[in-house]
């Protein structure tokens, strides 16, 4: 699993020295668990923060090819660590093989390969000149992820180019009875390139996908789809 961890010096400096600094790491209390099939780690460790003890987990994992980009970019990979301060989770990423100087769009996705369900734009990776990319997020990542809308609501239409307008209203969300309101929890993750002039230039289909600001992305590059769809790897942090 070296290869699947981030170092902590390099997290904790993704993440800013306010949150390093108050939080401390009882190294006595760690405990891992790692699963080779999905080149998953969980780890538990007594966290000390501001004279109060808690509990924080630890995930790191691999995010993979995707079938689109399986032959054009066969090398494209990227490892993922989340720590949980309990109130949030801070997510770094770390990907490698991608095309060098080159933008990606970053999303928490429902499933990892189409149709891709809800998905959650999150921010973007640039890739340097050897085509690798580092990137760090603050948000909810953990099994509490999710998606809800209690009822129908207009929603503004700003990008309204083709193909891919904005949506004038959203979908309700239901649960398995068709009829009550339902949470759909989101534990995926997916880059895709930002153009598909980007993807074209270096050999994969020039699809337009809505995965990007302005809805009009390329092709899927990464994802989570080592993992079941119904089990994303977001599902192993429980803080």
């Amino acid at each position: 699993m070296k290869s699947a961890l981030i170092s902590s010096a390099l997290f904790f400096a993704m993440a800013g020295p306010a949150f390093a600094a108050q939080t401390a790491i009882s190294t006595s209390t760690v405990s891992t668990s790692t699963d080779n099939g999905n080149n998953l780690t969980v780890t538990n460790s007594s966290i000390i923060d501001n004279s109060t003890t808690t509990t924080n987990s630890v995930i790191a994992f691999n995010m993979v090819v995707s079938q689109a980009a399986r032959n054009c970019l066969p090398n494209a990979q990227a490892q993922v660590q989340i720590e949980s301060s309990g109130t949030a989770e801070e997510m770094v990423i770390s990907a490698t093989g991608l095309p060098p100087n080159t933008d990606f769009d970053f999303f928490v996705i429902q499933i990892p390969n189409a149709p891709f369900g809800l998905s959650w734009y999150q921010g973007d990776l640039q890739s340097d000149s050897n085509g690798n990319a580092l990137q760090h997020f603050r948000g909810r990542f953990s099994v509490e992820t999710f998606i809800i809308a209690p009822g129908v609501a207009p929603a503004p239409q700003i990008f309204n180019n083709p193909p891919f307008p904005d949506a004038n209203q959203n979908p309700e969300t239901f649960g398995p009875d068709g009829k009550t309101l339902g949470p759909v929890q989101t534990y995926h993750l997916g880059l895709w390139f930002n153009s598909p002039a980007d993807a074209q230039k270096n050999g994969c289909a020039n699809t337009v996908t809505p995965f990007n600001g302005e809805h009009n992305a390329g092709i899927q590059v990464l994802n989570t789809s080592n993992f079941p769809d119904n089990a994303g790897p977001l599902l192993q942090l429980q803080p």
